[in-house]
């Protein structure tokens, strides 16, 4: 899948792709006919920069109420041809999460869309997953027998339906389909989850990878074959190091950590970063000036070390201009402490001058700023806030700004209330200014809505609770 192309974010499309509460509230004041022109846009060409992570569809949703909008384009979208030549969930995933939301508010239009394409649509099991949640006993049977269709009658396809049912994210149509008065279906759905249920025991009785008594050259060599095969086995080779090696291995697995392959050497940094070995810092440097997987494997150990010595060795290293010093700093604005102040702050306006908005890096330099109070952050916090693609990241810029900028309780938390993330959601029920009266009129609409996240309604009750704590 091609990354999306992201419209300015001073533009209607662009601050909908980028799920900002600004972007609702310019399409309710835009012409109705350009707003469901940018909002369409933005379902059927998902702007997601990682779409299993970031919050989208139920915005979307209620956008679509807000403005009445048809589901025509939808429509289209996922019955084409294009359903069948890329049936990947990441193109039709975002628009049945959507008509699930819409499902829930009540719009039969979008339940019908989902049963039909749960009938005959690529992507079937997510639309059947939707369904699953919202619709009712008798909506479910009648797609027992399109959906088992598509599994023909013989091993192959039984073997693929039983992988279906077992690996299904919401079990309640198959429970109810196995208890279904029609024999044909019954028998062959409880025969396929009775398969499912048996494969699993036996996935369980003869698990892949490392085993009780393997030896410390055993689990170098298992994490050596992973990384043959393009895979990563690092964190848990060295989870299985802590079970295994005693203090009699230490000498062959710091020997490891300096020369052995790739995947034998990050298991054993990770290793002795875990355990706390006085040697890790050294061979995370020494590794760190290297190119390539090694240098990988040695900066990943090193961010996930705890101790004082560690957050000393990255007062130091924070000066580097390499991916070491930017680790450095980024474990600074983690676990540094107020005199790391100044590091952070640098290292953030650099990492966004140098790499933009975006930028990996920020994530941690973000929480950082927010962690350390770090009040003239704030501008910079602000800019990622409006300019970052990601939703996640801006969503830690305004849990920054709310701990560094006074003003954030009376700019951006207004905006925030209608973000894509609950998360944001939540930060700004608990820091918008209750004396406008647009605050209070938003904050009863999401007490009141059946689909809003527990998490953000308990934020709301606790502003007009008047027992609650002042913040």
């Amino acid at each position: 899948m091609f990354d999306p192309v992201i419209a300015p974010s001073g533009t209607l499309l662009g601050l909908l792709q980028r799920g900002r509460g600004d972007g609702t509230l310019h399409a309710l004041a835009a012409p109705r006919a350009e707003a469901l022109a940018a909002l369409d846009h933005c379902v059927l060409n998902d702007p997601r920069h990682d779409w299993q992570a970031e919050n989208r569809s139920l915005y979307y949703a209620r956008l679509y109420l807000d403005l009445h909008g048809g589901l025509d384009a939808i429509g289209q979208h996922l019955f084409s041809a294009d359903d069948h030549l890329d049936p990947g969930e990441e193109r039709t995933g975002l628009a049945l999460a959507l008509l699930g939301h819409l499902a829930s508010y009540g719009r039969r239009d979008a339940l019908d869309l989902l049963r039909r394409y749960a009938a005959s649509g690529a992507n079937w099991a997510w639309a059947l997953d939707e369904l699953a949640l919202r619709d009712d006993d008798t909506g479910l049977r009648s797609l027992a027998e399109p959906v088992l269709a598509r599994f023909p009658a013989t091993p192959e396809g039984e073997a693929e339906l039983a992988a279906a049912v077992r690996d299904a994210f919401e079990p309640r149509p198959w429970r109810l389909w196995a208890d279904d008065p029609r024999a044909a279906v019954a028998a062959r759905v409880r025969a396929a989850g009775e398969q499912g249920s048996f494969d699993r025991w036996q996935r369980q009785l003869r698990p892949a990878g490392p085993r009780p008594g393997w030896s410390v050259e055993a689990v170098l060599e298992w994490a050596e074959q992973g990384h043959a095969r393009g895979g990563d086995l690092a964190l848990p080779a060295a989870r299985c190091l802590l079970a295994v090696a005693g203090p009699e291995d230490r000498d062959a697995i710091l020997a490891a950590a300096r020369s052995a392959p790739p995947g034998a050497r990050g298991a054993c940094l990770h290793y002795l970063a875990q355990s706390c070995d006085p040697a890790t810092l050294d061979l995370v440097e020494a590794a760190a000036d290297e190119a390539g997987t090694a240098a990988e494997a040695a900066i990943a150990a090193f961010e996930r070390m705890c101790s004082t010595a560690a957050v000393d060795r990255a007062r130091g290293w924070a000066r580097r201009p390499d991916a070491l010093g930017r680790a450095a700093a980024g474990v600074l604005a983690v676990r540094g402490g107020a005199q790391d102040a100044g590091t952070v702050l640098g290292a953030l306006r650099e990492t966004v001058r140098a790499e933009g908005p975006d930028a990996p890096a920020l994530w941690t330099l973000v929480d950082g700023t927010g962690r350390l109070g770090i009040a003239c952050a704030a501008p910079v916090l602000r800019h990622v806030y409006r300019e970052t693609a990601s939703s996640q990241l801006r969503g830690r810029a305004a849990r920054a700004l709310a701990a560094t900028d006074p003003s954030y309780a009376t700019g951006f938390a207004f905006e925030c209330l209608w973000d894509c993330e609950e998360t944001t959601r939540e930060i700004a029920a608990l820091h918008a200014e209750m004396g406008d009266a647009r605050v209070a009129e938003r904050l009863r609409r999401l007490a009141a809505d059946p689909v809003e996240e527990d998490e953000v309604q308990t934020a709301v009750r606790s502003r007009f609770n008047p027992d609650a704590p002042a913040l």
